[in-house]
C-alpha cells in the first residue's frame, strides 16, 4: 500500500498554529514511508469563507517548507491545481457530491428533513429539559422517497441527512486513542446535504478521501466524535475505510485549547515577529510528540527519519513560548548574518531606527549592529527592544554591578585617555579600538577587566555583552564621544 494523506483547511482567515502542526505531522509521515502529501481546500461552509485566505494559507505553508506534490497550489500569485484527482477546492465538486447523496437516497441509507430551525430547537429545548442528549428525533424518517420528493416539488426546504441504524455499536481503530466504539443511539442523523446544496464537511470528506485515495486521516481531536458516522458512511458505499489518527489539541498555559483570545496563534503572527520558519517548524513538531531519545533540535529531514505516529501523544501539548524561544534562538545564531540583516531591516524601519531611503547606503552599519545582537534574539523583530545602545547618548546603569563599576577610582583617567584616542582617528573601526586598548595598556597600566569592562559600562550601560570592538564600531566615533561626555557630567 502507498501512503497517501492530504492536509484539508477550510478558507475561514489566519492559519492557526495547530492548523501548522496537522500539516506537519502529515507531511512527515508521507516523507518517512515514501508516499504522497497532498492539500486540499474545504469550504463548503461559504458563510465562512474570507477572502484571501487560500492564498495566504498557501503561503504560510511554502514559508515553513511543508510543501505538496499534488492539489491546490499557488502560480503567479493565483490559485492553480495540479494532480490527477481534482478538482481539489470543494466548492466546485458539487456535481460529484450530488451524485453520491443520490445514491444514498436510493440506497435507503440518507432522507430528506422539512424541520424548521424553530422546530429542531424546540426538540433539542425538551430533550434538555427531560435530560436527554439533543439530538434530532427522526421525524422525517417517516416520509418515503415519493413523498418526499413531491414535497419537494411544492418547494419546500430541505436538507439531507444519514440515517444511522438504531442501537448499534461502530467501532475503528484509532492509532492515538486504540480502540473506539460509540453506540448509533448516541449520536445524531448527521445533516449530509445543506438547503443550499452544498454538502457538509462529514459528507464531503468521506467522498474526497476515498475517491482520492487517502489512506491515513490524520486530523485534530475535535472530528474524533464525528467519526463513527464517517466509518458508517465507508460502509454503506462498500469503500475501505482509512486509517485514522486524531491529534490531541495544542494548549495554552492554562492547559485550555490554544485560541486568538489568549495571544499569537497564527501562523502570520510568528512570520510577522521574525520567527524562523524552521525554528517555529522544530517547535511545533514536539508539541504532542516525542522522539525515542532526548534530542530537541531537527532539521526537517530529522524529523522525517525519526517521526512515527505511534509516539504522539494522547495529551494536549502546552504550547510554551520560552522553549520555542530558545530553540528559535538556536537557529538565529546559525543562520548568515546577512539573512538575520535582511529580516531585521524591515523592523528597524518600521520602529524608525533607519529610514527606508538609507538602508542600501547604511546597509554594512545596520549588517555590523546585527552582527552584535545576533546571538542575543530569540526572534527578529526583538531587535527593536535592544538596538538604543546604538542610538542614545544617555547612558543608565542597568543593574547594582554596573553602578559599582561606574565609582571605580580610576574611571576618570580612563575615560579621558580613551575619549583623547577616540578623537585622534579618523575611522572607529575593530582593528582601530584594539590598538588603542594596547596603547593604554601600555601607558596606563590598565590592562584586562579593569580596562575594558568600565569602558564597555560607560559607554553601554550593561556590564556584560557582545563583542567591545564591534560594539563600538558600531555606535560610532562622535556618539562614543558624545556619551563619555554625559557619563563624566552625570555618572561620575
Amino acid at each position: 500500500m502507498t501512503v497517501k494523506v492530504r492536509f484539508a483547511p477550510s478558507p475561514t482567515g489566519f492559519v492557526h498554529i495547530g492548523s501548522l502542526r496537522t500539516a506537519l505531522y502529515n507531511y512527515l509521515f508521507a516523507k518517512k514511508h515514501g508516499g504522497k502529501y497532498m492539500l486540499r481546500i474545504e469550504d463548503t461552509d461559504q458563510t465562512r469563507y474570507v477572502e484571501g485566505a487560500i492564498e495566504g494559507m498557501l503561503n504560510s505553508m511554502a514559508w515553513a517548507g511543508i510543501n505538496h506534490e499534488e492539489g491546490a497550489v499557488l502560480e503567479d500569485g493565483r490559485v492553480a491545481e495540479k494532480g490527477d484527482c481534482g478538482p481539489y477546492i470543494q466548492s466546485e465538486r458539487l456535481d460529484i457530491y450530488q451524485k453520491y447523496i443520490q445514491e444514498l437516497l436510493e440506497a435507503g441509507h440518507a432522507y430528506y428533513c422539512f424541520c424548521s430551525k424553530e422546530r429542531l430547537e424546540e426538540v433539542r429545548e425538551q430533550q434538555k429539559a427531560a435530560g436527554m442528549t439533543p439530538k434530532y428525533d427522526g421525524h422525517c424518517r417517516q416520509y418515503t422517497l415519493e413523498e418526499a420528493r413531491e414535497k419537494i416539488t411544492k418547494g419546500e426546504s430541505y436538507v439531507i441527512r444519514l440515517k444511522l441504524p438504531e442501537n448499534r455499536n461502530i467501532q475503528f481503530l484509532d492509532v492515538v486513542r486504540g480502540n473506539v466504539t460509540v453506540n448509533t443511539n448516541d449520536i445524531d442523523d448527521q445533516v449530509l446535504m445543506k438547503s443550499d446544496g452544498f454538502p457538509t464537511y462529514h459528507f464531503a470528506v468521506v467522498v474526497d478521501d476515498n475517491l482520492m485515495g487517502i489512506t491515513h486521516v490524520i486530523r485534530g481531536e475535535e472530528w474524533l466524535i464525528s467519526t463513527p458516522k464517517h466509518v458508517y458512511l465507508y460502509e454503506v458505499f462498500g469503500w475501505k475505510a482509512p486509517q485514522y489518527v486524531h491529534l490531541p489539541n495544542i494548549l495554552n498555559a492554562e492547559r485550555k485549547k490554544l485560541s486568538k483570545r489568549h495571544g499569537d496563534v497564527a501562523v502570520e503572527d510568528f512570520v510577522r515577529k521574525g520567527y524562523l520558519p524552521e525554528g517555529l517548524v522544530n517547535y511545533v513538531a514536539l508539541v504532542g510528540w516525542s522522539p525515542e531519545d532526548n534530542q530537541e533540535i531537527f532539521s526537517m529531514d530529522e524529523l522525517i527519519e525519526k517521526f512515527s505516529l505511534e509516539r504522539v501523544s494522547k495529551s494536549g501539548g502546552v504550547f510554551d513560548t520560552d522553549k520555542l524561544n530558545w530553540i528559535n534562538s538556536h537557529y538565529i545564531k546559525e543562520s548568515p548574518v546577512e539573512r538575520i540583516t535582511d529580516l531585521a531591516i524591515p523592523h528597524l524601519i518600521k520602529a524608525g531606527y533607519v529610514a527606508e531611503t538609507e538602508v542600501e547606503e547604511k546597509y554594512q552599519w545596520i549588517k555590523d549592529m546585527v552582527t552584535v545582537l545576533q546571538d542575543r534574539l530569540s526572534y527578529v523583530g526583538e531587535i527593536v527592544d535592544k538596538v538604543d545602545i546604538f542610538f542614545t547618548t544617555e547612558i543608565k546603569p542597568e543593574d547594582q554591578e554596573a553602578e559599582e563599576i561606574l565609582k571605580l577610582e580610576h574611571l576618570p583617567q580612563l575615560l579621558e585617555v580613551f575619549a583623547e584616542k577616540i578623537g585622534a582617528v579618523e575611522v572607529v573601526d575593530e582593528e582601530t579600538v584594539k590598538s588603542i586598548f594596547k596603547e593604554i595598556q601600555k601607558e596606563t597600566g590598565i590592562k584586562g577587566k579593569n580596562l575594558f569592562m568600565p569602558i564597555r559600562v560607560a559607554l553601554t550601560g550593561a556590564v556584560h555583552g557582545p563583542d567591545l570592538p564591534l560594539i563600538l564600531k558600531v555606535i560610532g566615533k562622535q556618539n562614543i564621544l558624545s556619551r563619555i561626555d554625559y557619563v563624566k557630567n552625570n555618572l561620575l
